[in-house]
């Protein structure tokens, strides 16, 4: 069982943060995933037809992850919250990148709600996780770089377990050892928002809308929420 926690520090910083856990157990990453890529190419072909954009650092919703960003020294037009990074991807590009049907999802949710997301995979996950500021002696193996080790810098908000750093600037970027793969059976999905009070019925749609496309290729899936507001964790 691994817990999820939000460290009392970011709840008084971060009084109306909230977190949709999605989890997965008994997932089957090889297999064709078609609500998926129906998704991703309604998403595409809309954006091509200029009938939809992805959220930009106007819109209010990415907005607040940039004002979140900078109030834990990060300047978010250096290093970008992930849903902005990903959606200026898009909005250049015209496509959204295919990694594996996993990622696809959680990618298509979060570019088509304006959320952050990310996964873990549970399995290489060590101990309980929390939502805390880096102290600034923590690692991070980044995903993609096995071999590179780097150090958040003290403040930096991070997601960590036992083992070392799994995200650093909150969700800018993930881990190489938590990373979803193919083969990943039991994970946890992530959809984040820092202003709850207005967009709690955005994340709680993008959950569902993420479960929905896992369902038929998982034996079990569930929706949590971990919020600021709380003192216990979230088990999964």
């Amino acid at each position: 069982m691994t817990t999820f926690r939000i460290s009392p520090a970011i709840t008084d910083a971060f009084p109306d943060a909230l977190v949709a856990l999605v989890t997965s157990a008994g997932l089957r990453g090889r297999d064709p995933w078609p609500g998926t890529t129906a998704a991703l190419t309604d998403l595409e072909q809309r954006l091509e037809a200029g009938t939809w954009r992805p959220a930009d650092e106007t819109d209010p919703r990415i907005e607040a992850w940039h004002t979140a960003y900078r109030a834990f020294g990060t300047n978010p037009r250096r290093i970008r919250p992930s849903v902005d990074a990903l959606g200026r991807r898009m909005a250049k590009k015209g496509t959204l990148p295919r990694i594996n049907p996993a990622v696809d999802s959680y990618n298509a949710v979060s570019v088509r709600h304006g959320l952050p997301a990310g996964a873990f995979d549970l399995d290489h996950v060590t101990g309980d996780v929390d939502i805390r500021h880096a102290d600034g002696t923590e690692e991070f193996v980044p995903l993609g770089e096995p071999d590179t080790v780097e150090n958040p810098k003290p403040g930096e908000i991070i997601y960590a377990d036992a083992g070392g750093v799994l995200t650093r600037h909150w969700n800018h970027r993930d881990a190489h050892r938590t990373r979803v793969t193919e083969d990943s059976a039991r994970v946890v999905f992530i959809l984040e928002t820092v202003q709850a009070a207005r967009d709690r019925h955005l994340l709680e749609t993008a959950a569902e809308e993420l479960r929905a496309l896992l369902l038929p290729h998982t034996d079990q899936t569930r929706v949590r929420y971990l919020s600021s507001k709380e003192s216990v964790g979230v088990t999964i």
